[in-house]
């Protein structure tokens, strides 16, 4: 007579692993994919409940965003148990629900520039994880991808740049058209996930200052980098103009993406060109200020107030916490710990809401997977495997005594300097967003590395379906 036990041996290998699973007796098997019918239930809004009997699956949820997530553990399982024309599943009962309510992923546009068909298929295996922000990088040094009609230099000029990997005067540009962006909000929409966009500022503004000379230090010449790295080159700090510029991209971000979140960078600013500009000297007088390094808490404090009177609230990497004596970070605004985990345990103490993206907890899957020179991939000061991935938590020791309400959640980012083409992109993410999925949406005590380990080798099977590209080396 079969038994629980028997349906354990059998065990559902869904991830990110549900924060309970009941084994019963017996199993349900279909010929083809079998009808589930909803019902509403006194659930919490990402919740559902999965009831696999004998005689049918019955899927509860509250909301249409619970029915969503309950959809995708049942994509999950037809698409790895759906053989032959015949699905055989234990029967169980899965409650479900999520750790944090941020769970993300960042794709850098800028450095590679992802067609509009890449990004809607990595959003559909985004949902598959219960991912639900995509945080999409627009501008960076290497190109500007956000189309703001009053400044159309932006993508005519910003946009283009020398492709270095080819020879002679090829060059590698691309812009997201407004229809192309309301595509890609619609689409993930749909899939229940919020796109968030990232214009960074005041650094990494080589784009803008090719594109309007005018809003540097030193009026040029510059160009659109086709260099990886930090540069010199920010926007002045004693133009006001610069604000002008900011004023109409944030309409267009408030336009574009219904969002109540917008990412405005603050990341890696360089003060040499302050140090020198006579604006940014006259400006440092007026405010009282001591240092060029304190002019970028002024302008934070500024975008995120602009952000506010249009009912956005602003995020910014861990560096917008620096040298804020005198322009205090507004409370509202939420840090992006990248530096390892001591900006999110910073800003915590402050009572500022945390998303944890720590390079030094495999959270930057542009990083190699293992250290090999046969691997793709960034080598700064490790690897990120896919344990180190999985071993990452939004909540460190330090945060024992803060508001856990604070720390929002994770993601994990792909910088695509070294990226060039969706497959590597893919080839980059899979399996460590599996991992990063796990942790921001599993209960702690229910994860297991070893046991996640077991249920990934029947997971990319079910990615391998969906012709999805993925490393398949050591995990540890």
């Amino acid at each position: 007579m079969e038994n629980c036990r028997d349906n354990e041996k059998a065990a559902l290998s869904i991830i990110p692993k549900p924060a309970s699973i009941k084994y019963t007796q017996g199993f349900f098997t279909s010929e083809g994919l079998p009808s589930v019918r909803k019902k509403e239930a006194s659930l919490l809004e990402e919740a559902y409940k999965l009831v696999i009997s004998k005689d049918e699956i019955v899927l509860e949820a509250s909301s249409p965003c619970g029915f969503f997530n309950g959809e995708q553990t049942l994509r999950q399982l037809f698409l790895s148990e759906f053989k032959n024309g015949i699905i055989k599943l234990p029967c169980a009962e899965i409650n479900d629900y999520p750790r944090f309510s941020w769970r993300g992923f960042m794709l850098d546009s800028s450095r590679y520039f992802y067609s509009v068909a890449f990004i809607k298929r990595l959003i559909d295996v985004l949902a598959l994880h219960h991912i639900n922000r995509f945080h999409w990088h627009l501008t960076d040094d290497q190109g500007w991808r956000l189309p703001v009609k009053k400044f159309p230099l932006l993508t005519e000029i910003g946009s283009r740049r020398i492709n270095n990997r080819l020879q002679g005067q090829v060059y590698s540009e691309g812009f997201y058209t407004e229809d192309e962006i309301r595509q890609v909000v619609s689409y993930a929409q749909s899939c229940h996930i919020e796109v968030i966009p990232e214009v960074d500022l005041p650094g990494h503004a080589s784009a803008i200052l090719a594109s309007y000379p005018g809003l540097g230090c030193t009026g040029g010449p510059y160009r659109v980098e086709d260099r990886f790295g930090i540069f010199e080159d920010v926007l002045c700090a004693g133009n006001d103009k610069i604000f002008e510029l900011i004023e109409e991209v944030f309409n267009t971000l408030s336009e574009l993406f219904p969002s109540q979140w917008v990412h405005i960078g603050g990341d890696e600013v360089m003060f040499n060109r302050w140090q020198a500009c006579p604006k940014c000297q006259r400006r440092l007088l007026e405010l009282n200020l001591e240092k060029p390094k304190y002019l970028q808490s002024f302008i934070t404090q500024k975008l995120v107030k602009m952000l506010w009177q249009r009912g956005k609230t602003a995020i910014g990497w861990d560096e917008i916490l620096n040298d804020c004596e005198k322009y205090r970070l507004p409370k509202e605004a939420v840090v992006m710990s990248w530096q390892g985990e001591k900006g999110g345990v910073r800003a915590s103490s402050l009572g500022h809401r945390v998303i944890m993206a720590p390079n030094s907890s495999g959270c930057y899957l542009d990083w190699k997977h293992m250290q090999d020179p046969e691997e793709p991939g960034q080598n700064y000061s490790g690897v990120s495997s896919v344990y180190k991935s999985y071993s990452m938590d939004p909540i460190t020791p330090e945060m024992k005594d803060i508001d856990s309400s604070l720390i929002l959640g994770g993601q994990c980012n792909l910088w695509s300097e070294l990226i060039y083409a969706g497959k590597i992109a893919e080839y980059m993410i899979f399996p460590r967003l599996c991992a990063i999925a796990e942790g921001v949406w599993t209960p702690r005590e229910n994860r297991d590395f070893d046991d996640f380990s077991r249920r990934l080798v029947t997971h990319q099977k079910r990615l391998d379906s969906l012709g999805m590209n993925q490393y398949r080396g050591p995990l540890r």
